[in-house]
């Protein structure tokens, strides 16, 4: 089953996506944005970025677990990755990143 981002309103009326895989685990969250059509623009930065291997940030959190974070060609941070237990797991979930990264969205309103 391929991928898709899942796009949602918050309780805070913000909204976010998420990028799951096939077998529907997150596999990158969003920030949270003020309207629908900005979230509905990181979804299409995302899916510009995630074929540019440059655009993966890997970095390791203060008490060491690798993440990852794609970003936009101005910087700025489209998504993250939880946190992994070894780099080559973070590195599974970059190429499930690019492997999916040009899915369908479903909203879940």
């Amino acid at each position: 089953m391929p991928g898709y981002y899942e796009l949602k309103k918050t309780d805070a009326d913000k909204y976010h996506f998420t990028l799951k895989s096939g077998n529907h685990q997150v596999i990158l969250t969003s920030q949270q944005y003020k309207t629908r059509k900005s979230a509905e623009n990181g979804i299409e930065s995302c899916r510009k970025n995630s074929e540019i291997d440059e655009r993966f940030e890997r970095k390791a959190a203060k008490n060491g677990q690798p993440y990852f974070s794609l970003k936009a060609s101005n910087g700025q941070i489209i998504g993250s990755s939880e946190m992994y237990n070894t780099e080559a797991a973070r590195d599974k979930g970059i190429q499930s990143v690019k492997t999916n990264g040009q899915a369908p969205t479903k909203v879940k309103e």
